[in-house]
Order: structure tokens, then C-alpha cells, then sequence
């Protein structure tokens, strides 16, 4: 029996302790792992380019052998090339690298190599040609038979681990599958690779490894082929396929039928600021209609920045209420607690509904206080953080469970504070727009509302974009506006000082305090206030006694002040796409103009530009959206992987995103209706099994 899927990276032949550390590092534990370590892209080794033939301008693949190699440095400059001289018998290319001391060690005459890399005219020497800065790699001198992973075929290029390089990946790929069992089954249904005429797994990894000579490069980088795409729709199709389990199994399970009457309808109408949006009718509706049902809502609503989902999760919480059940409202943030339920506390005031905040800056005997009585059932709405989560947490009927800017929290802490009632309904919100792709990913198992329409009255945001020199405009613009009744907010990237040369909040709250705006009231918000010192600091913004703001992005989500109409962003390169539009999210909500100030150096990276000149050009969430998911990644898209985002081995979302929609509508027919027990059996196994230890979300099936 050869090696198998699971087997530990020790029993790889040439893996030890110390190659296997370095493996480790970059996820790969098992056989599995190793042979889904895909190229990032390939070379066309079948047939070299001789060097007589090169010219300028070509990017191409040559092999040759050194003739000679050596680190000149530049004393004066302390500029240090190391140049390498390469013959093939049809003449010399050089080669140069700057700043590349360690390739003395790897570079001696007679090795053969390959160079990869731009042709170029050296400026200094007309008619001969060079390589600046090529890709290169050392062959062996011996041959093994039936090893012929460098040359004379489409090479496989990785990405390398410490000392473990893309040469040493190959033949360690190429090995296993040489040894990998035979009778390795193959977890994708035979009715589906015979729909999409895909290889079976072992072919597939076999040709996306090492392609055939014939297979065409340009779809190979594309990740075209069709071994490819299999992997890739696999990879999807399980995603969803447990996505689709989610769902069916909490379809199936016994939920609340809320009852809606006049009374309830009533109730709602008490707690309505201003007359509802279209927008926000048409979702509330949807969710009326889901609590209604006799199964547990799961419902995400996203809408931008100041779109009235909040006034959209109290009617809901109303349905629940009037129906004799307990809310919760969980938030990721303090101050974003604090916000709600300061304004559940105005909205809910013409009703008798009790009401409560639980978050680590409340004392202890009021925490102790406020858990007495959920778990008597004598509040209706708590607000809070993870403080929900604690063990000593208890609800006496639990009714309807809403979620907060949902991305900031795990999966797995969602289904924590859900499981402290009896399958309640869920509201999941988000401020963050979220591309249909990633939608699709994070959210599959839930129904989608969005809110696509703003409240009446509110006035356009104007978005500038100044470098730091014209700081003292700045700065007058916001005293004419403190002047004229308004309120600002200063933001900076960090709290305090440090050696990336950035501006600090506390240093630059003390310089505006004392030299820039003396004669105004300023304030000081960030991350590491003690929760009711930031209490008192957003209190007194909220009030008017404060009338300018001086914070971190600690104010990013959930600050809510109708009079403040300008948004300073020092250092706006320095944030993400998303964190700008939500910050500025934070000014136009009352019904004077709007200004959102993005200051930065004179000089910013070519992403940063196009992040800064987005800003400038649409307040459109979802286009910000979809632009940052193509600047960042899926992966960073929401600034870290730990909040139970998929990494992905093979697939991508904004490249594949047809096979997503492929494999949604084929894993979602599967679990509807099972083409065959037996098989549909397998697969749940298959998934339970992949589900835990790939994605680390819930249980399925």
C-alpha cells in the first residue's frame, strides 16, 4: 500500500524534523496538504531559447552553464551586484543581481541552469544582452530515470518554504504521487465529473502538478485546464454542499411562529423615527414573514452606512417582544454597544420593555444584576458584546437573536449565544457591503435582505483628497464649520507614537489642543480608554459639549451624531478601502453638507492612489466593495482570517466565480434531492470529515 492522503508529512521520503518546521509553516502537515501546494505559475522548459537567438525586450526561459560568477561592490555607493556570466555554446547572456551577497554560496562554474527573466540591452556595453534580477534555478548534474521534473517539459513553479525551494518542492510532489495509493477514491460524485468531463482527482492533481507538453501555457496561468477547474469546482462544491446541510438542517428544525396582529403592528409604528424607506418596508416584510414561519429565521440584511437597518432589527425585536420573548443584540465593540442600546433606550421609550447593557465596563454587582434578571425573564432587550458568551449568561426565553456587523465575530460565537435559547430566530446585519461572491461564501446558509436605499434628507458627502502640506486649509475648514454650529472628528492610524513614522492620536490630540485649536472643546477617543472613560467621551461628543473629536478607528462603525459634518483622515493611505467608506459613514446622517478630508503624503503606493481616488470618485458601497476585493484579496478583505473566513488552496473568488455559482446550484440540488442514498451518505461523511479540519466552521450534516 502506497502512502495515502492523511499520512504525516514524516513518512515523505527527504522530510525531516527540520524540513518538515518549515512545511508546517506554510500549512502543510499531510500528504494532502502537500500535493494541494499548487505552482503559482509555470515555465515552458520543453524547448530553450539559444542565446544567439535572444532579443531585447523577450521575456523567455534560457539553459546554459556558468562560466563565471562574483559580488562587485561599489564602495562609494555601497552598491553590490552580483554578476554571473552563462554560456550555451551559442554565446553569453549576463545575468545581475543587486544586493545579492548570498549567491556566492550557490553559483559555480560549470553548473548548469536555467535563467528566466526579461531580456535586456546592457546600457553600458551596446550588443550585449543581460537578465536583471532573472528567476533562476541550479540543475542537478545526474539524472534519475523517470525524473524529469526540470527540463524538457512545462515546469511547475512554487512558492518556497525558508530553505525548502521550488526545485525541492517538485521533486517531493513529484515522488508522492508516485507513491500515493492507487485505489485513492475520488470524493466528487461520477455524475458530476462526467457532467463537466472532469478527470478523477488523481489524474487532475497529476496534470495540474506536472501538465502535459501539449497543454497550452496561457490557460495553465489562467488555472483553465480542465484537471484545474475540476479542483477548483471541488473545492466549491463541498463549501456549499455543507452550506446546503446548514440550511436544510435548520429548516427542518421546530422554530418560534411569532404572531403578528394589530397589536404588534401597532407596537411597531410606537418606536419609528421617520417615515420607513421603500428598502426598509420591502426587508422588513421578509423578516415579519420568516418569524412568522414555524422554523428559525436566518436572515442576513446588509445595507451601507446609514441605510436604517438598526430602526429595521428593533421592529423585529418589537415582533419578539410583543410575543413574550427576550432579545439579544450582540455588537463587536463597546462603544458600538453603547450606541445601541442608548438608542434602543430613546426608540423603545414610549414602551414598557425592559432594557439592559451587558459589557465588561459595567460594575460588577450591575452585571451580576442585569444576569439575575434575564435568567428571570424580567428584561426584554439586552445589548452587549461577547460578554454575551459567558458561561454564567442564561436567558429565560430566548426569542430572537441579532448579530452585529457579523464579520468581526467567528461562526462558532454566533452558535454560542443561539444555543442559549431554544432555536430562536437569528438577524445577522452588516454595514460592510459585501460582493455577491464572498455573499455566497461567508453567508450561503442564510436568506439575504438589503436595504439598497438611503433615508430622506440625507445630504451628499463631499470627499477630498489633500497632502499634508495643505494641513493649515484643513485645519481653518474645520474651525468655519465648529464656527457655524458643527462638530469634527480628527482620525489618526495608531494610538501612539512608533517607528513607522506615523501620526499618533495622543501626541496629536495634545499639539491640536494646545496650538491648533485652543479656543475649541476637543476630545479623545481610542482603543485602550478604559470602557467608561470612552463613554463619557462619546457622551459629551453626542451632547455638543465637545466640538471636535480627535480618534483612532475606533469610531469606524456604530458612531451615530447627526451634527458632526467632517471626517479628517490623517494618514488616509495607511487604511483600507472599506475602513475609509465606513469612517466616512460616520458624517452625513443630519441634514447639513458634509465633508470627508483624506490628508496624505505628497507620495503614496500606486494601491493607495487608486483606494484614495475611489473615495473621491463614489460613495457607493457596493462599488467600494467590489473594488477592495480586488485590491486586497478575498482572503484580507475583511483586514484578518481569524473571524472563520475560507482560505482557499486552489479556488478564487474573483477568478472562478462562475464555478461558485456552478457548484452552489449543484451542492444545493444534491441535499434537495439525493441522486442516490448510498452516495449522498458518502458524501456527507466525506464533507463532516473535510468541513472540521479544513474550514474549522460548524458541525454539518
Amino acid at each position: 500500500m502506497g502512502l495515502q492522503l492523511n499520512s504525516p508529512m514524516r513518512f515523505v521520503p527527504g522530510v525531516g524534523p527540520a524540513r518538515a518546521r518549515y512545511l508546517a509553516e506554510k500549512g502543510i502537515h499531510t500528504v494532502e496538504d502537500l500535493l494541494y501546494y499548487f505552482p503559482f505559475r509555470y515555465e515552458n522548459r520543453i524547448t530553450f531559447t539559444p542565446i544567439k537567438e535572444l532579443r531585447p525586450g523577450v521575456t523567455t526561459c534560457v539553459q546554459a552553464e556558468v562560466a563565471t560568477a562574483g559580488l562587485v561592490r561599489f564602495a562609494r555607493s555601497r552598491l553590490r551586484i552580483f554578476h554571473l556570466a552563462a554560456s550555451d555554446n551559442t554565446g553569453i547572456l549576463y545575468a545581475k543581481w543587486f544586493h545579492a551577497d548570498y549567491l556566492q554560496r550557490l553559483f559555480k562554474p560549470g553548473q548548469r541552469l536555467v535563467l528566466y527573466g526579461k531580456v535586456e540591452e546592457d546600457p553600458y556595453r551596446p550588443g550585449q544582452l543581460q537578465m536583471i534580477q532573472p528567476q533562476h534555478e541550479i540543475l542537478s548534474s545526474a539524472r534519475e530515470p523517470g525524473d524529469s521534473t526540470e527540463t524538457g517539459r512545462i515546469v511547475p513553479i512554487y512558492e518556497a518554504a525558508g530553505p525548502i525551494s521550488s526545485r525541492i518542492f517538485r521533486r517531493m510532489i513529484y515522488h508522492t504521487l508516485r507513491n500515493l495509493d492507487s485505489t485513492l477514491p475520488d470524493p466528487l460524485p461520477n455524475y458530476l465529473r462526467q457532467r463537466f468531463a472532469f478527470p478523477d482527482r488523481l489524474a487532475a492533481l497529476w496534470q495540474t502538478h506536472f501538465p502535459e507538453p501539449e497543454v497550452d501555457l496561457a490557460q495553465l496561468e489562467q488555472f483553465r485546464t480542465s484537471a484545474q477547474q475540476r479542483l477548483i469546482f471541488e473545492e466549491f462544491f463541498f463549501l456549499q454542499l455543507g452550506l446546503a446541510l446548514r440550511r436544510r438542517n435548520a429548516r427542518q428544525a421546530t422554530g418560534i411562529a411569532f404572531a403578528l396582529n394589530d397589536r404588534v403592528r401597532e407596537a411597531i409604528k410606537r418606536i419609528l423615527p421617520f417615515h420607513p424607506t421603500m428598502a426598509q418596508k420591502r426587508v422588513l416584510k421578509e423578516i415579519a414573514e420568516d418569524m412568522q414561519q414555524a422554523v428559525p429565521m436566518n436572515r442576513l440584511l446588509q445595507g451601507d452606512v446609514g441605510s436604517g437597518k438598526t430602526i429595521v432589527s428593533f421592529e423585529a425585536a418589537s415582533i419578539a417582544i410583543e410575543n413574550g420573548y427576550q432579545v439579544a443584540l450582540m455588537a463587536p465593540t463597546e462603544i458600538l454597544a453603547v450606541q445601541h442600546y442608548l438608542y434602543a433606550k430613546e426608540r423603545f421609550a414610549a414602551t414598557p420593555y425592559r432594557l439592559a447593557l451587558l459589557i465588561s465596563a459595567v460594575p460588577a454587582s450591575n452585571k451580576t444584576d442585569v444576569r439575575r434578571q434575564l435568567a428571570a425573564g424580567e428584561l426584554d432587550f439586552v445589548v452587549g458584546t461577547h460578554a454575551l458568551l459567558e458561561e454564567d449568561v442564561a436567558f429565560h426565553r430566548l426569542g430572537l437573536v441579532i448579530v452585529d456587523e457579523q464579520h468581526r465575530f467567528g461562526v462558532l460565537q454566533r452558535l454560542k449565544l443561539i444555543r442559549k435559547g431554544v432555536q430562536p430566530d437569528v438577524l445577522v446585519m452588516t454595514a460592510t457591503p459585501i460582493p455577491r461572491t464572498l455573499a455566497l461564501t461567508l453567508y450561503g446558509d442564510l436568506d439575504l435582505s438589503v436595504i439598497d436605499e438611503l433615508p430622506p434628507g440625507r445630504t451628499p458627502i463631499e470627499t477630498r483628497w489633500v497632502s499634508d502640506d495643505k494641513a493649515a486649509g484643513v485645519f481653518d475648514f474645520v474651525r468655519r464649520q465648529v464656527r457655524q454650529g458643527r462638530q469634527a472628528y480628527i482620525v489618526y492610524p495608531v494610538i501612539e507614537e512608533s517607528k513607522r513614522e506615523l501620526k499618533a492620536a495622543t501626541k496629536e490630540y495634545e499639539r491640536l489642543s494646545q496650538k491648533v485649536f485652543p479656543e475649541l472643546r476637543l476630545g479623545l477617543l481610542h482603543g485602550r480608554l478604559p470602557g467608561e472613560e470612552k463613554e463619557r467621551v462619546m457622551g459629551e461628543f453626542r451632547a455638543g459639549q465637545l466640538e471636535v473629536l480627535v480618534a483612532t478607528s475606533v469610531v469606524e462603525v456604530g458612531v451615530d451624531v447627526p451634527n458632526a459634518t467632517v471626517m479628517v483622515i490623517e494618514h488616509a493611505d495607511r487604511f483600507g478601502l472599506a475602513q475609509l467608506h465606513q469612517l466616512r459613514g460616520r458624517i452625513g446622517r443630519g441634514h447639513h453638507r458634509s465633508y470627508c478630508i483624506l490628508m496624505t503624503p505628497e507620495k503614496v503606493s500606486d494601491i493607495a492612489r487608486e483606494r484614495l481616488e475611489t473615495m473621491v470618485r463614489t460613495t457607493d458601497g457596493f462599488e467600494i466593495a467590489e473594488i477592495d476585493l480586488k485590491l486586497r484579496g478575498p482572503g484580507e478583505f475583511f483586514g484578518t482570517r481569524q473571524h472563520g473566513f475560507i482560505g482557499f488552496r486552489v479556488a478564487n473568488l474573483l477568478r472562478d466565480h462562475e464555478w461558485l455559482s456552478l457548484a452552489r446550484r449543484e451542492a444545493f440540488a444534491c441535499v434537495a434531492q439525493p441522486a442516490c442514498e448510498e452516495e449522498f451518505r458518502r458524501l456527507v461523511d466525506y464533507l463532516r470529515e473535510s468541513w472540521q479540519r479544513r474550514y474549522g466552521l460548524a458541525e454539518v450534516g
